[in-house]
């Protein structure tokens, strides 16, 4: 909305919030946030060090924040089930679940599960997620799961023939792949289940260490570079970029199977309104099939 801001946050004190990727970037910001408006916030984190050190920086910001950090690979679907036996005895009902970590645009790697890692952590690792945790979630009383997709998603395609990249492997095709995946996922999950209200956001350009794994990954100094100067021209700040997905997980008027972005030039900054995806997201066979494939590659299956 026009002038909405992360002042706007309703009262969250009482509800458990969990957002994955939350020590940096866009994950660490809404964390911040949902922790200053009362929430419990569960920072799910691959590396804990750094998730540690997230959570000194938020606590600085609102002493007495309610914090836990919990270790979390969406890499390996052993973590994952791992992070879920956790919270089962650890957390009563999730009120909201934020499926914000990703990487993006890196030389291709699988996962310890043998999934293509853009498709797999993006993707895979939060459906499985999201499934593990599902009895909780569904068990809080106005229950929301906020999927973190991309404007590259548009560009994206469901290859089914080859969802690993294992015959043909280009790191932008598979990146808008996974990001498409998040919204099939995110409106099907809505269509599914009427108790849960599932919606999809993007951050918009923000700048985020998200844009430096690819050129690292490649020891590539000169794209490194690049993206530092686009960072720096370009992006909003990355407490701006979790504007979406502070209102997708506690705006009023927010209903199952939005999505949410940016309201600025190009959708690419600015404040959270709610927008249309692209059309392939809301295909409903793809979506269906996506889903059955994801329930038997991870596993895990829904209620």
């Amino acid at each position: 909305m026009a002038d909405w801001t992360a002042a706007d946050l309703p009262d969250l004190a009482g509800r458990t919030v969990v957002v994955t990727g939350a020590n940096s970037g866009v994950g660490l910001e809404a964390a911040r946030e949902f922790a200053g408006a009362g929430a419990h916030v569960v920072l799910a984190c691959r590396r804990v060090d750094a998730a540690e050190a997230a959570r000194e920086d938020i606590g600085a910001d609102y002493p007495g924040a309610s914090l836990t950090v919990r270790e979390l690979d969406l890499a390996d679907l052993a973590s994952v089930r791992a992070f879920a036996a956790w919270a089962a005895d650890a957390l009563g009902p999730i009120d909201v679940l934020c499926n914000n970590a990703g990487v993006m645009a890196i030389p291709r790697r699988e996962t310890a599960d043998g999934f293509e890692q853009q498709f797999g952590v993006n993707h895979l690792g939060h459906v499985a997620l999201t499934g593990l945790l599902f009895e909780q979630v569904r068990a809080a009383p106005d229950p929301r799961v906020v999927t973190q997709s991309s404007g590259a998603h548009a560009r994206g395609d469901i290859d089914f023939e080859d969802l690993h990249g294992e015959a043909s492997y280009d790191k932008w095709a598979s990146y808008a792949q996974s990001k498409l995946a998040n919204l099939l996922f995110a409106y099907e999950l809505d269509r599914r289940y009427d108790a849960v209200t599932s919606v999809g956001c993007h951050p918009g350009y923000a700048a985020t260490n998200l844009q430096y794994r690819g050129p690292e990954a490649e020891g590539s100094r000169l794209r490194w570079l690049a993206m530092k100067v686009a960072n720096t021209v370009l992006a909003q700040s990355a407490a701006a970029g979790a504007l979406p997905m502070l209102y997708a997980a506690t705006a009023d008027d927010v209903e199952g199977g939005d999505y949410v972005g940016p309201g600025g030039l190009l959708n690419a900054r600015g404040p959270p309104e709610i927008q249309e995806s692209a059309g392939r997201s809301y295909d409903e066979a793809t979506a269906e099939r996506l889903w059955r494939v994801s329930v038997e590659a991870t596993g895990v299956e829904f209620p």
